[in-house]
């Protein structure tokens, strides 16, 4: 199902991602893939196909939201967990349930900065009582008859930044599942990116730490409506065009 550039898509990370390949070799393609589908160019002729109802809208629609992190997550092609090919758009000063949470996937990623310019941290679980920084840790899951995000406190935890990059349009990274990070639109323009989640098997929850208080115990998901979700495509194909 879908146009032209819908299926170059497809047959694109079917032929990059498939088969079981060691994580690191799968994170490695996952950013070949999203680099080569994440030029401005391409992506815009991408966008604007799916825009005109290409592809499959009403199960696209149903699976894009504005996400605890404080993005847009529209997502672009379903290939299920192996492959689901997402854009973000970061919105400078978005105020977020999340926005300040450090957590981890459910399976590798990768990510290419079609616009703005993205920040971002890099963490790892400290010892008890050692240096680093006090947090409230959170195993993540999805509620069993919806796809509403529920957090369990797992009790006190300390983290210890490795890491802080900055990532301009024509960048890349790509991380395994297990990466504690923090990610946020680092200018005062929109950020445009192209996410590629992958990986054959899925945790069945993530690790979310916060420092900034208390979370809920469930947060909801809102999906786009069908109208919704091809209006936010024709936004980002007209952004795409004044970069």
């Amino acid at each position: 199902m879908g146009g032209r550039q819908v299926l170059a898509a497809r047959r694109l990370l079917a032929g990059s991602l498939d088969g079981e390949p060691p994580e690191h070799q799968l994170v490695n393609a996952a950013r070949s893939a999203v680099t080569e589908l994440g030029t401005p160019e391409r992506l815009l002729e991408l966008v604007c196909e799916l825009a005109s109802s290409e592809g499959d809208p009403e199960a696209c629609a149903r699976l894009s939201y504005r996400h605890v992190l404080g993005f847009d997550k529209l997502l672009l092609i379903d290939g299920g967990p192996r492959r689901m090919l997402r854009a973000h758009v970061w919105h400078p000063g978005a105020s977020a349930i999340g926005e300040e949470d450090i957590h981890n996937h459910r399976s590798p990623l990768a990510s290419y900065v079609v616009q703005g310019r993205l920040a971002m941290e890099l963490y790892e679980v400290a010892e008890t009582g050692g240096d680093g920084i006090a947090a409230a840790r959170y195993a993540e899951s999805l509620a069993e008859r919806s796809a509403d995000w529920v957090l369990k406190p797992a009790g006190p935890a300390r983290l210890r930044l490795t890491h802080v990059g900055q990532y301009a349009a024509g960048s890349s990274y790509a991380l395994p599942a297990h990466t504690l990070h923090r990610a946020w639109c680092d200018t005062d323009e929109p950020t445009v990116t192209l996410f590629l989640e992958t990986g054959a098997e899925r945790r069945r929850h993530t690790d979310v730490f916060t420092a900034a208080g208390p979370h809920p115990g469930a947060v909801a998901k809102v999906p786009l409506t069908v109208e919704e979700y091809l209006q936010a495509l024709r936004k980002l194909a007209e952004r795409l065009r004044t970069r």
